[in-house]
């Protein structure tokens, strides 16, 4: 018998008309959502307004990828363990020019665009910068028509969802995938072998000759791909976001099962799923430790073999790699990709060490994100060999091969030549990736000009020594798609007016804008603008904390990974000796501010979860007090991400890059705060070093030690205590809060946090406070002549276009990757 079908109409993906897109959405809803239009739920319309505009997406995926491939154009592989990509609904509606045409569809349909995407959830790949980077990154590569992919992880729960209880951080799972993801494509013909522990035996040849290793792992699981297009400016270009998941080779041992064993049946299954389901599980126990370097392992080996078998099944031969691929290493994360490949080309594809090393080396770059020593990833060499065995043999020769290249270059002593080993040696023998990610590279960039220069005085002294040519700067950048046209459409419908439309595909047209910081309408319009992004920051608060916030007031806005670095702690002192100074000079005229605090404590830092609780109880107090007048507020939101960063930094007057010189690489926040229009107070730290030199020294608020201070300051036996002792402002607020006046309920609370600025106060807080508080009240100043502070805001705007990640990626294109942009 045959069955009679129903042929569906093709669906329109070329047509925005209204009208058109509203029949596609119905038709979406119907057969893919299986939902009719009368009990269709606002997560339905959502998932069907997704699908049509993907649609679209994926017609320009599969020609993107089919020229890339006819054109035979290198490809970019940028592997990252996160992708701080956050809601992608708003960010392909626009680059694909849909986002007015769909808006009007779904109102016909009695939907509104704006309500329903506010329930797609931020998806939980990331943490902070370099999560956010990689996926501004993404992003205008295929804006600017650079063929590539990404790699990570396709985390089930991420990061964590942070709520705050009675002031303190609890950390929650993020549930961001329970009811799937509509942007994914699973690629189960793209799974890949994972293996750990285990032994490997040596081959060798009749007359017995070391032909090659084999490695038998003892654990084994698979790597499935999942892919999401990344589609950039105007549909330029889509390229990939290709996620691994974690899968058991066999997901249950039917035989256990059935004798009884139910836990123990679902064991394989269980270690697959722990690769993939947290980022950065807590490394203070062994356990953790182990999670971790499985995970970096997993993702890489399962990306490089991918990467492999794209590139044989078009040229055949692994020798023309460097020249059709380059893979680029976003920190230490994905190092082990340096012995991985080198493992895979020696013992697969049986290649000598001398041709897979100049291979990889070619292959490879690497972008360092940090200088703290503690943050350069090492491992144990007993716990690297025991996962990893083979690839412990492969970097005790990769090392063999440096230092005796060192030693023959007659320029480092013995010290010398044991820092630039990839092993140290003093205390525990540990895996330097850092050192590792160097020296099999043939670029090394830093993220912005002064961090570039650290690192070859620093971090990476001698290894700069040996290989001089190596290390460059590219400074980070951000995507002013998403961080001025989607997150800021007043300002952007206001620059549009003013200059016309150029800066929307070229942003260094911004320029142009400059000349209307004198012209009083402009300003005018401009500060309308800010006003109404204050009152959704200000509603949002209402709705979530129940803060009532005043919109006139200057919003001082910190937002960025809890660390001792960032100085959030700093920032703290000074709103207590700002309210101890309001309190005791009432007739002064206090300009009102509101101090906004956002960001996570890794799980197992104490002090970073310390200050955010510290920040909580200081808002208490001062929220409370009918002294303070409505002068001074504080607020610290909780599990700050990337959809309410899209509301902050709009609505943000100041912000805040306050962080001990020479020790944040670039950071990313300052440039997108100053795109939206606000001034920086902070130190010559970072990517602040060429803000300033953007906007100009009247346009920013530089205070404190510059990063050699700090160095001379912490060689010379720096004393913090004379500098408390000098500050009455500081030692009144740290007394306060020593003293238990914010915490009344464990006074002794915060006296071993105090007590640590006295004794070593290594972040330079006591050192820096008298030259932050002396900013502040510029800034008030500035404030106060608001004609003033609007020209200067609207200069910031003007004068960082400049910080594109567009511009990064021409530059990574052109002096690393070699490929056209």
């Amino acid at each position: 018998m045959t069955l009679k079908t129903t042929e569906l109409p093709r669906l329109n993906l070329t047509n925005p008309d209204p009208k058109a897109l509203a029949a596609e959405i119905l038709q979406a809803l119907k057969y893919r959502v299986g939902k009719d239009a009368t009990v269709a739920t606002r997560e339905d319309w959502l998932t069907a307004a997704i699908k049509v505009v993907r649609d679209r997406i994926v017609d320009r995926w599969h020609e993107s990828t089919k020229e890339a491939y006819e054109a035979g154009a290198k490809r970019v592989y940028y592997l990252s363990l996160e992708f701080l990509i956050g809601r992608l609904m708003r960010d392909a509606f626009s680059n694909l020019g849909v986002m007015d045409a769909m808006r009007e569809a779904l109102a016909t349909l009695g939907v509104d665009l704006d309500v329903i995407a506010a329930l797609e959830p931020d998806a939980a790949l990331g943490n902070g910068g370099l999560g956010r980077l990689a996926a501004c990154f993404m992003e205008s590569m295929a804006t600017v028509g650079v063929p590539a992919h990404g790699y990570g992880i396709r985390y089930a729960n991420g990061m964590f969802r942070q709520e705050i209880h009675d002031g303190w951080q609890v950390e929650l799972p993020e549930t961001w995938l329970d009811h799937g993801n509509p942007w994914e494509f699973e690629r189960r013909e793209r799974s890949f072998e994972v293996g750990f522990g285990g032994t490997v035996e040596s081959v060798t040849s009749k007359d017995g000759r070391l032909e090659r290793h084999v490695w038998k792992p003892h654990d084994r699981l698979l790597a499935v791909a999942y892919d999401t297009p990344v589609v950039g400016w105007r549909g330029n270009r889509v390229n990939t976001l290709r996620l691994w998941s974690g899968m058991p080779i066999d997901p249950i041992l039917l035989d256990a099962f059935n004798a009884g064993d139910h836990i123990g049946a679902l064991r394989e299954s269980n270690k697959a799923d722990a690769l993939s389901r947290v980022l950065y599980p807590a490394d203070s126990s062994e356990a953790g430790q182990e999670l971790r370097l499985r995970q970096e392992y997993f993702f890489s080996t399962a990306s490089l073999q991918d990467i492999i078998q794209r590139h044989l099944s078009q040229y055949g031969d692994l020798l023309t790699l460097p020249d059709k691929a380059a893979i680029h290493l976003n920190d230490t994360h994905p190092a082990i990709a340096v012995t991985e490949l080198m493992r895979l080309l020696m013992d697969v594809h049986l290649l000598d060490f001398d041709t897979a090393w100049d291979i990889s080396k070619r292959t490879f770059a690497y972008t360092n994100h940090t200088l703290l020593p503690e943050a350069l990833e090492s491992w144990a060499v007993p716990l690297f060999e025991r996962l990893l065995p083979r690839h412990m043999q492969i970097i005790y020769a990769i090392n063999a091969e440096i230092l005796l290249e060192a030693r023959a270059s007659d320029q480092f002593n013995g010290e010398e030549i044991s820092r630039i080993s990839l092993i140290q040696e003093n205390g525990e023998r540990r895996v330097r990736m850092g050192n590792l990610a160097f020296a099999g590279s043939h670029s090394i960039n830093g993220v912005s000009a002064l961090h570039t220069e650290l690192m070859k005085e620093t971090v990476f002294a001698d290894l700069h020594r040996l290989y001089p040519d190596r290390i460059n700067n590219k400074t980070n950048g951000i995507t002013p798609r998403r961080w001025l046209f989607q997150s800021n459409p007043g300002l952007t419908t206001l620059i549009r007016e003013a200059i016309g439309e150029r800066f929307l595909d070229d942003i260094d047209a911004l320029t142009e804008l400059d000349r209307f910081a004198e012209d009083a309408s402009f300003r005018e319009q401009f500060a309308s603008v800010k006003r109404a992004n204050k009152e959704r920051l200000a509603a949002l608060i209402m709705e979530r904390q129940g803060i009532r916030i005043d919109p006139s007031a200057l919003f001082d806005i910190q937002i960025k990974r809890i660390h001792e670095y960032k100085r959030q702690l700093l920032n703290i002192i000074e709103a207590v000796a700002l309210y101890d100074q309001i309190r005791s000079h009432p007739e002064r005229d206090w300009m009102p501010r509101v101090k906004f605090f956002g960001g996570k404590a890794a799980p197992s830092y104490h002090n970073a979860k310390l200050i955010i609780k510290l920040a909580n109880d200081v808002a208490r107090v001062i929220n409370r007090d009918p002294a303070v007048r409505g002068l001074l507020k504080v607020v610290f939101v909780p599990n700050y991400n990337v959809s309410t960063a899209e509301i902050m930094v709009p609505a943000a007057d100041l912000s805040e890059q306050i962080s001990t010189a020479g020790m944040e690489a670039s950071g990313t926040g300052n440039m997108k705060f100053a795109l939206n229009g606000a001034l920086t107070i902070g130190t010559l730290d970072g990517a602040n070093v060429e803000i300033k030199e953007c906007v100009g020294d009247e346009n920013i608020f530089i205070f404190g030690l510059t990063a050699d201070e700090v160095a001379e300051r912490r060689s010379n036996g720096y004393t913090p205590r004379s500098a408390i002792e000098g500050s009455p402002e500081l030692s009144q607020a740290l007394a306060a809060i020593s003293s238990g006046v914010f915490s009344p309920d464990d006074r002794n609370r915060y006296r071993d946090l105090m007590d640590g600025l006295y004794q070593h106060d290594w972040f330079m807080v006591a050192a820096d406070f008298d030259a932050y508080a002396d900013a502040q009240r510029q800034v008030d100043a500035v404030w106060r002549d608001s004609p003033d502070w609007y020209a200067r805001a609207i200069r910031n705007v003007a004068r960082t276009g400049w910080f594109s990640s567009d511009r990064t990626i021409r530059q990574y294109a052109n002096e690393i990757w070699n490929v056209p942009a």
